[in-house]
């Protein structure tokens, strides 16, 4: 798994995102469906493409890594509370994000603070985030 997480998200972060003593959950074929470290999702391996999906821990643990602004994207204060609960980040209250983000790829969304609020996949690239004022920017797969 640190693999994948190396290739997704960059050098170093399959040994951030997945430290000793992760569990793996199987499918009911025997693959790796879900990564867990004491109880908590750190992520979940997609069975159509085999990315990570993450969750909140695991986000948590890849924030700490990762240099900003990669995999980032910052909602507006107004709609932090919004996000958080779970809601989708529309491009009109992006402020800021990576340029190297891709639609398709998994994200993390925080404050202007850097502390994170929720983590989807972006459906916009990081220009076309900052670029548009209408449309959804990041479905929100759980928020903090």
């Amino acid at each position: 798994m640190q693999v994948i997480a190396d290739f997704q998200f960059g050098q170093g972060a399959g040994l951030a995102l997945f430290p000793e003593g992760c569990e793996a959950i199987l499918s009911r074929t025997g693959r790796v469906r879900q990564i867990s470290l004491e109880g908590n999702r750190l992520a979940t391996v997609r069975a159509m493409d085999g990315r990570l999906t993450l969750g909140i821990e695991g986000a948590l643990r890849l924030l700490s890594c990762l240099t900003p602004p990669a995999y980032r994207v910052t909602a507006a204060a107004d709609v932090a509370e919004f996000v958080r609960t779970g809601k989708n980040t529309f491009a009109k209250h992006v402020i800021a994000a990576d340029p190297g983000i891709r639609a398709g790829d998994e994200v993390m969304v925080v404050d202007d603070q850097d502390h994170l609020l929720a983590t989807g996949s972006a459906l916009l690239s990081g220009e076309e985030m900052l670029f548009f004022n209408y449309g959804v920017a990041v479905k929100v797969r759980q928020g903090r």
